[in-house]
């Protein structure tokens, strides 16, 4: 295909390596499981796939905290695996993204024990150092899994920083030399072949240098961390600076590309869309998480197409003349969205709806393994919480191992992910919900996934076309073109379990090229037709396309 850029017109899929594959019977997914199971990948059609961190780690958060970041994890496998993945997977035409977690390191790393060593080291301005007030913390700062982001280290006398863990310490982003130091770390994986990097947490590099109290906000919340209006420790103006920096090394090789978390709750796309510079010299796609997250007290989205458009249409009103747009419904620290968005005996119904939307809008689309079946939060007990913040928080928040659990992959016993003993106890749901018995059923939103990523592929409209609001969903239909140059798509989503009409005036000859519901291949004249309860139809239209 003419001028096809993978991260950009493809489909990228994040896999949390702990729970995809597990090679070695250890009940830990691995490096090999992940190349066992590149040809699904294959046939799903996906693109890229971006991988949670493999490197080496305590594991205190599961591999965030990383203490060598030129090695790979022995849970994961070895250097010479990773080295593998990459080879096999860019045989398929599969790019590998890499998870870079440079806010902090885990209090292993050799960096961090050297800066602890003594105030008069050289490493010691690596990390964020302060003397306290009269043997208090500096400031009023909060940790996001708990407690204040301050920790005095006994032998030195001097607090360090950590927006985590205690056992994950800020770098500091203002000393150069740790900066170039993280530079060189990853020009050393670009050397090696990957494709691109997901970077955690971007916003939160820089603090202010005069380490001055954020304010306080109102509202109830189980962490003391949402209670303050973050000013001063994230959204630093000198973060961009860094973001230019390393745009360039990026751009000095071919085809790579980046992907921030912008770790911003409420969702703001004003906030997120800005990392993206002028669309050209910083990141390269932004996460906005407003399809997950937004301004309800709540905080989690509630279904409805109303909604779902009101967070569209904000959010690509922030997106820079040469940016691009991407999509998000679930992650690794968020509930899965077929949980999310509840509909009991419709769930699967609607997640058909949020598979079309997600496939068809304008932008990369990122999908959560599992998603493609239907995967859904797993149950979890207290003795089967493996999180820190679910060990925290319990049970007013049970953490993030519900959409972490075990990919299931067959009716087989635990669902064919391990011969072991699963490291979080896979869903009971799977005798059902599984990539064989999907494989199995043309009905199945598995094979629907599929579908939708062909035909993704095959139109230049869906992959790369311009995006226009066909009406205002206020009858919970949403209804929006996809056009490029004289292919013009029309995307019908019903959000409702009832019969809706919908009639739109553009005239002309429509063809069905997708549907949960009508024929495939019938015609219709005009847009004046009844939608059948949550159905999803993609029309194209025959002749000239959409003038604007």
């Amino acid at each position: 295909m003419d001028n096809w850029v993978w991260w950009k017109h493809g489909v990228i899929y994040q896999i949390y390596p702990r729970s995809f594959y597990d090679s070695n019977k250890d009940g830990i997914g691995d490096i090999n499981g992940i190349i066992e199971k590149l040809d699904y990948l294959s046939e799903l059609g996906v693109d890229g796939v971006w991988l949670s961190p493999v490197n080496k780690s305590p594991m205190y958060d599961f591999g965030y905290d990383i203490s060598d970041y030129r090695e790979i994890d022995p849970v994961f496998g070895t250097l010479a695996d990773y080295e593998r993945l990459l080879e096999e997977a860019h045989k398929r035409g599969i790019k590998i993204i890499m998870d870079l977690v440079i806010n902090y390191t885990s209090h292993l790393h050799p960096w961090f024990i050297e800066s602890r060593s003594s105030r008069d080291n050289p490493k010691r301005d690596w990390y964020i150092w302060h003397d306290g007030k009269n043997g208090r913390p500096p400031n009023n700062w909060k940790g996001i899994f708990g407690g204040g982001a301050w920790e005095m280290d006994e032998k030195t006398e001097q607090f360090y920083m950590h927006s985590f863990l205690k056992e994950m310490p800020d770098v500091n982003w203002r000393n150069k030399e740790l900066k170039n130091a993280m530079f060189d770390m990853i020009k050393y994986w670009l050397d090696k072949g990957v494709d691109g990097f997901r970077l955690d947490v971007v916003n939160l590099y820089i603090k202010d240098d005069k380490f001055r109290n954020n304010p306080f906000t109102i509202g109830p919340t189980p962490r003391p961390y949402d209670m303050q209006k973050h000013i001063y420790d994230k959204n630093r103006p000198e973060i961009h600076d860094i973001l230019r920096e390393f745009r360039k090394i990026l751009d000095s090789y071919s085809d790579k590309m980046s992907v921030g978390e912008i770790f911003v709750e409420p969702a703001d796309p004003k906030i997120s869309q800005g990392y993206l510079g002028d669309g050209e010299d910083e990141l390269h796609l932004a996460f906005d998480f407003g399809l997950i997250i937004t301004k309800s007290s709540a905080r989690l989205l509630k279904w409805g197409a109303k909604r779902f458009l009101d967070v569209i249409e904000k959010r690509n009103s922030f997106i820079p003349e040469k940016g691009w747009p991407c999509n998000v419904l679930s992650n690794h620290d968020n509930s899965r969205s077929i949980s999310r968005f509840k509909g009991g005996k419709d769930a699967v119904k609607r997640a058909k709806v949020t598979s079309t939307m997600l496939l068809t809008l304008k932008g990369t689309p990122f999908v959560y393994y599992g998603e493609e079946i239907g995967m859904r939060d797993g149950k979890m007990k207290r003795k089967d919480i493996m999180d820190p913040m679910g060990k925290k928080y319990w049970p007013l928040y049970m953490g993030r191992d519900p959409e972490r659990t075990p990919m299931q992959w067959s009716p087989d016993e635990n669902a064919g992910f391990t011969k072991g003993r699963p490291w979080l106890p896979v869903n009971n749901d799977f005798y059902h919900v599984n990539v064989e018995t999907e494989s199995q059923d043309p009905d199945s939103l598995l094979n629907l996934n599929k579908r939708l990523i062909s035909l993704r592929k095959e139109k230049d409209a869906l992959n790369r076309g311009e995006w226009y609001s066909a009406k205002d969903a206020s009858d919970d239909v949403m209804a929006y073109y996809r056009v490029k140059g004289d292919q013009k798509i029309l995307a019908v989503l019903n959000f409702s379990n009832s019969v809706r009409p919908l009639k739109i005036d553009d005239q002309g000859v429509w063809k069905n090229i997708f549907s949960t519901h009508k024929p495939v291949g019938d015609t219709l004249k005009n847009i004046d037709f009844t939608l059948s309860p949550y159905e999803a139809t993609i029309l194209e239209q025959e002749g000239s396309g959409l003038q604007t």
